[in-house]
């Protein structure tokens, strides 16, 4: 099991240099990616349409207890970045070890730094916003799918009762919620208008 698109930091911005030399443009986004679920996968997508190449900055193990706490990350920094570099949108993986990505933002100097819109700029770190600045890299905010997330998932999970006494039960999230639309689509069994 080899993670392919999981290099050191100091090589990715050698990646980073030759896809500038060659034209490219960059899009960065980060975060803890545990459990990689659809809302992670249409963020990356929808990130990779800001530019020819797509870096994820993947918070460490260490990173993601400070950000969530105890009990997280559900899977290892090597499993996340595993998942994310099977993910065809997503062009480096680097782990990182900050709760937040400012001296990342300044070597790799992104064209774009994509954040999912359930933020605003007002809600980014004062130090990755002046980071942002310096390099002039645009931010640009995505859609998200609301109330899916790996804590959400997490407690929907640990509030079930085990089936047959296994420690996993099965995920079949309801998602989304019964009458709502989300991303110009209808929950199931409803219509598009």
């Amino acid at each position: 099991m080899e993670a392919k698109k999981l290099f050191p930091f100091d090589e990715v911005c050698r990646l980073r240099e030759s896809w500038r030399a060659e034209g490219h443009r960059v899009a960065l986004t980060n975060g803890c990616f545990d459990l990689l679920h659809p809302g992670h996968l249409f963020l990356l997508e929808q990130a990779a349409q800001f530019g020819q190449r797509l870096i994820v900055a993947l918070n460490s193990d260490g990173s993601v207890r400070t950000l969530k706490g105890a009990g997280r990350p559900i899977l290892h920094e090597y499993l996340r970045a595993y998942s994310l570099s099977a993910v065809r949108w997503v062009d480096a993986v680097f782990l990182f070890d900050g709760t937040r990505a400012v001296e990342e933002i300044r070597r790799l100097k992104p064209d774009v730094y994509v954040r999912a819109a359930d933020r605003t700029v007002t809600d980014l770190d004062s130090r990755e916003l002046r980071a942002l600045g310096e390099v002039n890299a645009t931010i640009e905010f995505v859609e998200f799918f609301p109330n899916l997330s790996t804590t959400a998932i997490v407690r929907e999970v640990r509030g079930r009762p085990s089936p047959g006494g296994s420690s996993l039960p099965p995920v079949a999230l309801r998602w989304p919620p019964p009458g709502e639309k989300v991303l110009g689509c209808a929950a199931a069994g409803q219509k598009n208008d």
